[in-house]
């Protein structure tokens, strides 16, 4: 018993809780600060002091506050030039994971994309962008993965084999002719698991992945994350990164690297970008630009949303990903077999880029097209997208303008292929 608590952050979440509760007036206070000074029944609201303060409190209040889960709210799509409503379908629940489908009104036939979302700190919302450009196109499914400390531990642990295991159960659940794409972390256990069920021959093998900016070989072009996980050895990130889920939530007790300590790790990367943007919200407030702040609400609710990762997760992550290398080095095993990507030969690959990426560095996820060397040129394709860093592969207008298009016509050409 001493052990665990020596090996563990123990009362980290409980400051973190204390800490949220001590703020709990400020908070209030800017509220209630806004609401006076933006009321339109208040003389204040029209003079310029009235719409700093109302400024200066909306920001306040957003900082000091703690955002919950965001909806996807997709309600509909346009396909071929037709309105087809969207209806969000849950087709199975887990404790773990929720398998979601976009199901449409009208039966198109499209071919089926299961997009597996990372489970690193943020909701599968954050791939909203991805599931809307892509639904014109395909019958989309998204995995999204449960915030740990909702999770009670009567269910047990989940590790980096769970996560393959769920994602190779979603994909026999979904075949045949099942494309699946993997955004950042899922790329590794998105490719051991189309690995297993080409190794074993399994007719449910997907017809296609498309990796785009994830850690396939972290040794390649390494980013300030990739140095940042060799700095230390696993005892540190084990005393330092994580702690227990406290009483007040389902998960009570259980062991998670919390999403707080993920958002302030990301947050710190682009520090000065993050002020920056508070401080323009503050002028757009002031001068009266609601289609801006409007704009830096929406992003900031989303990306301020955070989850907590399951322990076993996140250190075998930090492990066999990003400090032993053991896929790229042909030494990663599951359930007791080795994975050998070169076995696929069944799923076509496509890896996606951005070059200005300093998450997943370039070259990172290109290494998959060399791990499956067991397929022909014609079943592989690369792509690197100029002018883009991380989040811009998988969102954003060059996402739809440049990138969906080479999406689109891979996944054509592996269904003409099978026929």
């Amino acid at each position: 018993m001493f052990m665990m608590h020596f090996r563990e952050n123990a009362p980290l979440y409980q400051l973190h809780e204390l800490q949220y509760a001590a703020i709990g007036p400020l908070r209030a206070f800017a509220g209630a600060a806004k609401h006076l000074h933006s009321n339109p029944f208040s003389p204040l609201t029209y003079t310029g002091f009235g719409r700093h303060v109302a400024a200066a409190a909306e920001v306040i209040e957003r900082i000091t506050t703690r955002y919950g889960k965001p909806d996807f709210e997709i309600t509909h799509t346009t396909v071929d030039g037709r309105h087809v409503d969207i209806e969000e379908e849950i087709i199975e629940e887990g404790p773990f994971c929720r398998l979601l489908h976009f199901k449409k009104s009208k039966g198109l036939g499209q071919p089926k994309l299961l997009l597996v979302s990372p489970m690193s700190g943020h909701h599968a919302t954050l791939l909203r962008g991805t599931v809307e450009a892509m639904l014109p196109f395909a019958d989309v499914y998204i995995t999204d993965w449960v915030d740990a400390r909702y999770i009670s531990m009567a269910y047990g642990k989940f590790d980096l084999e769970d996560y393959i295991a769920h994602t190779i159960h979603y994909m026999k659940q979904l075949s045949p002719d099942l494309h699946v794409m993997a955004v950042c972390q899922p790329s590794v256990p998105v490719l051991i698991a189309a690995s297993v069920l080409n190794q074993a021959s399994d007719p449910d093998a997907p017809a296609s992945m498309i990796l785009i900016g994830g850690p396939v070989d972290a040794r390649v072009n390494p980013t300030k994350v990739n140095l940042m996980a060799l700095e230390h050895p696993m005892d540190w990130f084990e005393s330092r990164m994580i702690t227990r889920v406290p009483f007040n939530y389902p998960g009570f007790m259980r062991r998670v690297y919390p999403g707080f300590m993920q958002l302030a790790s990301f947050i710190n990367l682009n520090l000065e970008r993050h002020i920056d943007a508070h401080v323009d919200m503050f002028k757009h407030l002031v001068q009266g630009d609601g289609e801006s702040a409007a704009a830096h609400r929406k992003f900031y609710d989303e990306y301020l949303s955070v989850a907590d990762l399951p322990a076993e997760f996140y250190l075998e992550c930090i492990g066999k990903v990003f400090q032993q290398f053991l896929l790229p080095q042909g030494k990663f095993d599951y359930e007791g077999e080795l994975v050998t990507p070169k076995a696929i030969t069944k799923t076509a690959l496509l890896t996606l880029e951005g070059e200005l990426d300093d998450i997943s560095g370039v070259g990172q996820t290109e290494a998959a097209q060399t791990l499956c060397s067991g397929l022909s040129a014609s079943m592989k394709h690369h792509h690197m997208q100029k002018g883009v860093g991380h989040y811009g592969i998988f969102n954003g207008r060059k996402f739809k303008e440049h990138v969906v298009p080479i999406i689109v016509d891979f996944m054509k050409k592996r269904e003409k292929a099978r026929g």
